[in-house]
């Protein structure tokens, strides 16, 4: 059976480019595919030096996902820092890693160029995310259009692997879904908690209507026909629609006496309400957060099966295991 693998860091809250860009997705995968779907708490040590907000941050990810759909009973999750095996794979992947290939990662260089520091962390990012994907055998990783380069960067490390060591690791694929590839934020920017562009999915009434309300729209007076191409408005709306809707907004977008501030106020109540039933979910699991530490456990132990057995298998491989007895 096809194995799915994606993970996220708990360095923020959920936002609708997780969900649609990620979430969503994996939750379709679950009842098709083995699906492995982890909270990558290690990663988010890059930008999280708050030991307390990184805690609270881990659970609220759980919640976020069970909320959202995940199937414990049809899938493995847990949280990346549960698996230690994770971390000795990086290092035996380390030693096939050049330094050039490292140095031409994009999302090392964006956020440098942001002024984040230039730490080891950040920069051997792609080494521990090649770990995560080839630890369990993953056949594909579902990623946005920006992680698509991580994902190239792992079969080069495991095709370079495989060829020294002999075959040792499955060779993954990137899955990008082509029309939601890069969702924007109210911005227009790529939506992202760093950008501080995002439309978090949990937020309270309120500050959700303020967020739709402040989506950035261009200054096309209203007897005019407005642009969609580049149009974070229009780009937000169309996620929540199927072809035949879409096909109707872009007419309402082209046909003159169209009010941004209405389209908005719809937009907010659409995802106001697309998301109730899971706020509801997601109040039970934090009134139940020791049930919630229970599914994390028992779901690193069933990862732990299969992460031993690519583990053992390269430490085989690679002389770590000296005896034969």
């Amino acid at each position: 059976m096809l194995r799915v693998l994606s993970g996220i860091q708990p360095s923020g809250n959920l936002h609708l480019g997780n969900y649609f860009a990620m979430i969503k997705r994996m939750i379709d995968y679950q009842e098709s595919s083995e699906l492995f779907c982890f909270i990558a708490n290690y990663h988010a040590l890059t930008s999280v030096n708050d030991p307390g907000l990184l805690r609270q941050k881990t659970l609220d990810a759980a919640m976020d996902f069970l909320a959202l759909g995940l199937d414990p009973k049809k899938s493995y999750f847990w949280v990346q820092s549960d698996l230690s095996e994770v971390h000795e794979l990086s290092w035996l992947l380390s030693n096939v890693t050049s330094m050039g290939l490292l140095e031409r990662s994009h999302a090392y260089k964006d956020k440098t160029a942001k002024g984040i520091v230039a730490t080891h962390g950040l920069f051997a990012y792609p080494v521990l995310m090649a770990a995560d994907i080839l630890l369990y055998g993953s056949n594909k990783v579902p990623v946005g259009k920006d992680q698509k380069q991580h994902v190239e960067i792992a079969r080069d490390i495991a095709t370079r692997f495989n060829y020294t060591f002999g075959e040792t690791f499955v060779i993954p694929e990137a899955d990008i879904e082509i029309d939601i590839a890069t969702i924007p934020g109210i911005d227009g920017q790529k939506m992202s908690k760093s950008y501080g562009n995002a439309i978090e999915i949990f937020s309270e009434e309120k500050a959700l209507r303020q967020r739709v309300m402040s989506i950035k729209t261009d200054s096309t007076p209203v007897d005019e026909p407005k642009p969609i191409k580049d149009n974070p408005l229009f780009e937000i709306y169309s996620l929540f629609l199927d072809e035949t809707g879409r096909e109707t907004l872009k007419e309402r977008f082209e046909t003159p006496g169209l009010r941004y501030g209405d389209i908005k106020k719809e937009l907010f109540g659409i995802i106001w309400e697309y998301f109730a039933p899971y706020r509801e979910k997601r109040a039970e699991y934090v009134r139940n957060e020791a049930d919630v530490v229970d599914i994390l456990r028992m779901g690193a132990n069933k990862t732990r099966e299969v992460a031993q057995e690519y583990l053992t298998k390269a430490r085989n491989n690679v002389g770590l295991n000296y005896t034969n007895y």
